[in-house]
């Protein structure tokens, strides 16, 4: 459906009939996400906030902005099952603390080195074996749902997630992260940029991608993990830099 007859659909008053169409994306996202959480958390729940992130889409889809509907209501619908997720982090605080632990030693390896870091090497500067490197990177990806979104959104977001009307500063901040996050993920150690691909674009599952890449699900997850923290390293000048506008 194009954008113009999805607004007239709209305007008409016909939403019942676009959310049963749209309805299957909304389960694709929510079994995606499943891949890599916990079996304490229900599909149904996901599928039911997704079916409210679907809503806000309908509600707020400008086919003016250029994004196809299923784009934009992807990123809607995934931004709803995260904030749910979140609202219910099952997730300890040590956890959260440790992610922040490696991410800073990556930063500051990388700052050292001029280079990407090696898991040796953040683990040596953290002063902790690889064994236990490893298990902080499983407890945040198999814990959290660690993502290219959680860095943009949450607790520990680089810039706020926002929700319906967004001011021009806004939009150009957004625009400009985009980017940036873009550069980042591109000039990342070429396994951690497959697996995200893997990840993202070819929407393969941990264990999918296992399979590519011959080792277990467990490496993948730490990859994964160990690419997020990266990134989120690597993008730390957009924290600092949003924290000192809120001092200013």
């Amino acid at each position: 459906m194009s954008g113009a007859a999805m607004y007239a659909a709209v305007q008409a008053g016909n939403v019942d009939a676009l959310v049963i169409q749209h309805a299957p994306l909304v389960k694709r996202i929510a079994y995606h996400l499943m891949g890599r959480l916990p079996d304490t958390v229900q599909l149904d729940d996901l599928i039911q906030s997704g079916m409210l992130g679907l809503l806000e889409a309908l509600k707020h889809y400008d086919a003016g902005q250029g994004a196809s509907f299923d784009t934009y209501a992807g990123i809607r619908i995934r931004g709803a099952m995260l904030d749910e997720l979140r609202r219910s982090d099952w997730t300890p605080r040590s956890v959260h603390k440790k992610a922040r632990m490696v991410a800073e030693a990556i930063r500051e390896v990388e700052n050292h080195l001029g280079r990407d870091a090696k898991d040796t090497e953040v683990a040596g500067h953290m002063g902790i074996d690889l064994t236990e490197y490893h298990h902080i990177l499983q407890d945040a990806v198999s814990c959290k749902t660690f993502s290219v979104e959680e860095l943009v959104q949450g607790e520990d977001s680089v810039i706020d997630d926002v929700h319906g009307n967004q001011q021009p500063d806004e939009v150009l901040i957004q625009q400009h992260f985009q980017k940036a996050l873009a550069k980042a993920i591109s000039e990342l150690p070429e396994r951690e940029r497959l697996v995200i691909s893997l990840y993202y674009d070819e929407e393969l599952n941990l264990r999918e991608i296992g399979k590519v890449l011959d080792v277990s699900e467990s490496r993948v997850s730490q990859i994964c993990s160990q690419a997020m923290l990266r990134l989120r390293a690597r993008l730390a000048d957009w924290v600092e830099g949003k924290d000192n506008e809120k001092c200013s």
